[in-house]
């Protein structure tokens, strides 16, 4: 059984690579994931293996086979970067986002003049339009992105002297 299986590598791997290399990029994977995937299904098949007259013609569509089977799958799969984020992910990430939010509207709310309701209306969770937020703060739409900017300039200061400066990286001279 030893010998049969060390023929059939020696005679269909050349081919099984060949074949691999050029079905994987249509079906998004790795060429070596397809080709091992394609001698998983041989061993699989048992001891009938497939009639030396039709090997290739086997290998052909075991590979194409297993391309399709990718192709499914990855239409399927969903990648872990893209869960939603109530999905309850770790508990020490829902914590920091929170303080973060916390530490957040605590400034905002600190900030002077029309700032506090402005960068309200923008953080809101209501994704107000900027013809929105006009109109609920009675100025016009044209002054907004500059009391925008004026506004998260003062955030950008009053969070840079509250946040600790990074340490020294690297040795020290």
């Amino acid at each position: 059984m030893d010998l049969l299986k060390a023929d059939l590598l020696d005679e269909l791997g050349p081919l099984l690579s060949a074949e691999a290399a050029a079905e994987a990029p249509g079906a998004g994977v790795d060429p070596a994931d397809l080709e091992q995937s394609v001698w998983v299904r041989l061993l699989e098949s048992g001891p009938g293996t497939p009639d030396p007259t039709g090997r290739a013609r086997w290998l052909r569509r075991a590979v194409r086979a297993e391309a399709r089977r990718a192709r499914r799958r990855a239409r399927r799969e969903i990648p872990y970067g893209s869960a939603p984020a109530d999905a309850g992910g770790a508990p020490e990430d829902a914590l920091m986002h929170g303080e973060a939010n916390r530490a957040l509207r605590s400034a905002v709310a600190r900030l002077p003049g029309r700032c506090p309701e402005l960068m309200g209306a923008l953080l809101s969770p209501r994704d107000l339009t900027y013809r929105e937020i006009a109109g609920e703060l009675g100025i016009s739409q044209g002054s907004l992105g500059p009391v925008r900017s004026r506004c998260l300039g003062c955030l950008r200061r009053m969070l840079a002297a509250e946040v600790a400066a990074p340490g020294l990286r690297g040795k020290e001279r």
